[in-house]
């Protein structure tokens, strides 16, 4: 599944392709990708990309009048830049959205649907999809170690819970136990001072390389 690092790029790489670009036409080539009814997806057409945004695990693009749609690819699903009207490809295609610069396609492989879209209206009903999660590369250590404590879990399973940490899943919360030179079956309530220190550390270092490196 896609996590922050890879998010991040996504976002940086749609900015530069399409913010104030107008979408023109959208296309479902499954009826189960979209995951909310109203507004309709239609009410996207016709509508300007104002900015992008990670929100957890997720992708928002957001619209005119307070639109957004909410791109959640889960393990499997990817988002590909293609020329103006490209066709969707078969069985793995999901969705196009289609703007003057070129095609947006939503893909997922294999034969499970879990990614999904969703059309929102206004900043309530996009908090709805936020997880809570601390960003961790925007909070200070004190932060962390509060986020930590909340519940009482296996780190590898705290990382990855993204009601508590944003962006975090499986392979950069190995990464990141690897790095701070902690076992991932360690209680979070069990850590020491120094322990969180070291992964917070091991986290903001982990997700900023990856970022880069990407």
């Amino acid at each position: 599944m896609p996590e922050l690092p890879d998010i991040a790029v996504y976002v940086h790489a749609l900015e530069t392709r399409l913010l104030g670009a107008r979408l023109e036409r959208t296309r479902l080539a499954s009826p189960f990708v979209l995951r909310s009814v109203d507004p309709p997806l239609e009410a996207a057409v016709g509508r300007t990309v104002r900015g992008f945004r990670r929100l957890g695990k997720r992708i928002v693009v957001e619209l005119d009048d307070e639109l957004f749609l909410v791109f959640h690819l889960m393990i499997a699903g990817r988002l590909h830049w293609r020329g103006a009207g490209a066709r969707l490809p078969g069985r793995v295609g999901l969705a196009a959205f289609d703007f003057a610069p070129g095609t947006l396609i939503m893909t997922e492989a294999g034969s499970t649907r879990r990614a999904s879209l969703h059309l929102v209206r206004g900043a309530d009903a996009l908090a709805l999809h936020d997880p809570g999660g601390l960003e961790v590369l925007e909070a200070d250590l004190e932060a962390f170690q509060a986020a930590l404590r909340r519940e009482s879990h296996t780190l590898k399973r705290a990382l990855a819970d993204a009601r508590l940490f944003s962006g975090i899943g499986n392979a950069y919360s190995d990464e990141i136990l690897h790095r701070a030179r902690l076992s991932p079956v360690k209680l979070t309530r069990q850590l020491s001072a120094d322990e969180s220190a070291r992964l917070f550390a091991a986290a903001r270092q982990t997700l900023s390389e990856w970022t880069e490196r990407l």
